[in-house]
């Protein structure tokens, strides 16, 4: 349905029209109201309108190729969303659902033209919103880019599996060793030194072997935990190896469709550049 100007009055894209041109334009917008968890559009869906949010909160999210979630955005009053398939006429890039219920202004490419025939300065902030996605895709890739196996590891630690970690740590480091050497000479010292009726474990160390070698147990086991750990991490940063290949595949074919889309452009744009110069060569010739 038609919605009211003063629906328009606060976007930034239409605020250098006037009242007059609101009510016009007004008249040929349309409004929708969409509720919470409901899916706007697909990714891959043909689109030939842009967003506005009018009130509410729309999010924007794609998914890798591993199913996982990326949100690029959260569109709120009186951001616009949608608009690249409304320009270039290809599927959409993105996933849109409502996270709250909202209100949505439609624009088709008429309503576009018709804004920048009144106002053609109201390009300007249509790119500026453009860009401004652009940014915020730019910061997502530097983060999102791949994850970290390290940090992903330590949220998914128990105490357990820290205190392993941090006694297979001490068992291999030099104080470990010194603090044994150390025990180990004054336990035989006690016991072969002083007079037997003092030694409490005399030759050949009964107690000693027995307290050492449930020591080897217990260390050995703990070692294990941490290497069993060390192994589900290797195997962590391999699927996140993987991922970051078939990313970089992604976006290297991306840019390739790109290429190949600008070079189509400039085709054409050149066709009729000579086209345009031929003529008015022609003419010129008729004249003389």
């Amino acid at each position: 349905m038609p919605c009211k100007p003063e629906d328009l009055a606060d976007v930034k894209l239409f605020e250098l029209l006037d009242e007059d041109e609101l009510q016009e334009l007004a008249a040929v917008v349309d409004s929708v109201s969409v509720r919470a968890n409901e899916i706007i559009f697909h990714a891959g869906d043909l689109g030939d309108v842009l967003y506005i949010v009018g009130s509410g909160e729309v999010e924007l999210f794609v998914k890798d190729t591993t199913g996982q979630k990326i949100v690029l955005t959260v569109a709120e009053k009186n951001d616009l969303f949608g608009e690249l398939s409304m320009l270039d006429a290809r599927p959409r890039s993105a996933s849109a659902v409502a996270l709250v219920d909202s209100d949505l202004l439609l624009l088709d490419r008429e309503d576009l033209l018709l804004i920048f025939k009144k106002q053609p300065d109201a390009a300007l902030n249509m790119l500026a919103a453009m860009s401004g996605m652009l940014r915020k895709v730019d910061r997502l890739l530097m983060t999102r880019v791949s994850r970290n196996v390290n940090e992903e590891m330590e949220e998914k630690l128990s105490i357990i599996q820290r205190v392993s970690d941090w006694v297979a740590w001490f068992s291999g480091s030099m104080l470990f060793l010194s603090l044994h050497a150390l025990w180990f000479l004054i336990w035989i010292s006690v016991n072969t030194i002083p007079s037997p009726e003092n030694q409490f474990d005399p030759f050949p160390f009964g107690l000693l072997t027995m307290i050492v070698s449930l020591e080897a147990i217990f260390l050995s086991t703990i070692v294990l935990i941490s290497q069993n750990r060390q192994v589900e991490k290797d195997r962590i940063r391999s699927d996140i190896e993987y991922e970051v290949n078939v990313k970089a595949e992604l976006e290297v074919a991306h840019l390739h469709e790109k290429i190949d889309h600008i070079h189509e452009q400039m085709t054409a744009t050149f066709a009729d550049f000579q086209k345009a110069l031929k003529i008015g060569s022609g003419g010129s010739g008729k004249k003389e």
